[in-house]
């Protein structure tokens, strides 16, 4: 996140040399401009993990309240240090030689074949290399020499620019078609079954998943996972043992139960039953197990009896996760759509904000749930078996996706508005706002996107479900949301894009996009200033 806040002032800043600027106004301009959607950026990161503090779990309020302040550091340093490097930096920021640029790039490229087939010295070999490069540029010249600079283009003659033309002449069919295959995509997500994975996930070179396998082939599968009933008398007086025993009679004679031992007295007026379920207990049949004795066994009983275990407890941890969900997105998506409505002072353009954000989640719900609940593809990721998907993920995976999202959607709005409020053109501020734009959100989410799918080279299953999560997120967003769905929506809107009602008009004005600069006329008025200075006499 914080090479997303950088990307953007940094852009800004070699856009305002680029049209004339000596490097002080540069960077005044863009942290005026682009720190400004930074940092109401980072305030819609804050309230999407804020929306964690609704689970009401110690351990998921320090997760949050340890990420809202490393955002507001990354903010800290994009509008504090940043700018203060450029200013060192001067005009030297495209300056790059040849022998640093091999430097650099050598222990990136061994780096990733070390990692994929966990092998140091394949790293040592480019990090060694790399040095012996720096070395030589000493001695060697051409290695010295500067890596030729790539000059702009007009912003008309750039892909991104003529990309979004093309998609506002076929609006229609740009909206179909990136929305028909998101909503694909997202149609697993309504079989979603949390829960958590069991050791049968590891691979099969891990101790634990033979002990596991072994366990299950002697056994059964529940002896990996047993359920513990305690039996209580319902008055605190002295438990029969004929109650006990009618309690382990029914349990055995219950659907899915493999068998439940004797009951072991623990005092006077309690006893412990081990039950061992038929299914895994990651398996849909455990967890419909567990709510069945607690709604249809236990109420029969004469006794007070009482379900647990590790498959109990994370029967109850999902359920309790999956209620407060629907709370922790409500919240969110609410805020975020009051503080987007006063900062483009619009209706429709955070409506439009939040169900985009929407899609992009819901297409990554989709695709985690088909491959590691359903299995489709999962050998690919070295997985072979499905489970369900883990409790904590769904809640984690929309607080951080949500604000990336609205990252990027805050990038690129605040350039349109402020296009529009310059030209009044709608077509004009979507096309400019997107060229300008498109190149640095696609770099960033690359950049996030190999960072999360690294998750999925290692051997945990949560993890690969999260990086995989993550990475679809992000490149489904800043790929077909950002730059199909959100130019195609604009144009359709027109000028309605900016519509607020009057009796929303008391609403405070927040200027996100800052002072506008026509860039290229402040330019030529400065060469214009500069040639009558040196053109006048001197005395």
């Amino acid at each position: 996140m914080g090479i997303d806040y950088a990307l953007f002032i940094v852009t800004r800043y070699r856009e305002g040399l680029a049209h004339g600027y000596d490097p002080e106004t540069a960077v005044v301009d863009s942290v005026d401009t682009s720190g400004r959607a930074v940092m109401f950026a980072g305030a819609t990161v804050v309230i999407s993990l804020l929306g964690l503090f609704l689970v009401g779990l110690p351990f998921v309020r320090g997760v949050a309240i340890s990420s809202i302040l490393s955002v507001l550091f990354m903010v800290l340093a994009s509008l504090t240090l940043l700018p203060a490097l450029l200013g060192f930096t001067q005009r030297k920021l495209d300056v790059t030689t040849w022998r640093g640029a091999i430097g650099l790039l050598l222990p990136v490229i061994t780096g990733i074949p070390a990692i994929l087939f966990k092998s140091a010295p394949i790293f040592l070999v480019g990090l060694a290399l790399a040095v012996v490069v720096i070395v030589a540029g000493f001695f060697v010249p051409a290695l010295r020499q500067q890596v030729p600079i790539h000059h702009s283009h007009r912003r008309e003659d750039t892909f991104w620019y003529r990309w979004s033309r093309f998609i506002q002449r076929r609006p229609w069919r740009a909206l179909l078609g990136g929305l028909v295959p998101l909503l694909v995509l997202a149609l697993p997500l309504f079989s979603i079954r949390l829960g958590f994975a069991d050791d049968g996930n590891y691979p099969r070179k891990e101790t634990v998943r033979r002990a596991y396998d072994l366990l299950s082939d002697g056994f059964g599968p529940g002896f990996n996972g047993p359920l513990i009933v305690l039996v209580q008398s319902r008055d605190g007086a002295t438990l029969d043992a004929a109650q006990t025993e009618a309690v382990a009679r029914t349990l055995n004679g219950t659907t899915d139960v493999a068998y439940a031992s004797a009951p072991t007295p623990i005092g006077d007026d309690a006893a412990v039953i081990t039950l061992f379920p038929k299914g895994a207990p990651q398996d849909r049949s455990t967890t419909q197990l567990v709510h069945r004795l607690r709604s249809d066994v236990a109420p029969t009983m004469d006794a007070l009896v009482r379900v647990g275990g590790f498959p109990a407890a994370g029967v109850d941890f999902a359920d309790y996760l999956g209620a407060r969900l629907v709370w922790i997105i409500g919240g969110v998506l609410v805020v975020s759509f009051l503080l987007l409505m006063c900062v483009f002072r619009s209706l429709l353009v955070p409506l439009k904000a939040v169900v985009m954000n929407l899609l992009s989640i819901g297409a990554a719900y989709g695709i985690i749930v088909a491959i590691f609940q359903w299995g489709w593809g999962a050998g690919l990721l070295g997985l072979d078996k499905a489970g369900p998907i883990e409790s904590w993920i769904p809640m984690f995976l929309f607080a951080i996706v949500f604000g990336l999202s609205m990252d990027y959607e805050v990038f690129l709005l605040s350039r349109m508005k402020e296009e529009f409020d310059r030209t009044g053109d709608n077509a004009t501020a979507v096309a400019d706002g997107l060229a300008v734009t498109a190149r640095v959100i696609t770099a960033a989410a690359l950049i996030m996107v190999c960072v999360f799918a690294s998750f999925v080279i290692g051997d945990d299953r949560q993890l690969k479900l999260f990086g995989l999560g993550m990475a679809v997120a992000v490149l489904v967003d800043a790929t077909v949301v950002r730059m199909v769905l959100v130019p195609a929506t604009m144009e359709l809107l027109g000028a309605r894009n900016w519509w607020l009602p009057r009796w929303l008009q008391w609403l405070p004005k927040i200027h996100v996009e800052g002072t506008h600069h026509d860039l290229a006329a402040e330019a030529s008025a400065l060469l214009s200033e500069h040639e009558a200075t040196e053109a006048e006499p001197v005395a």
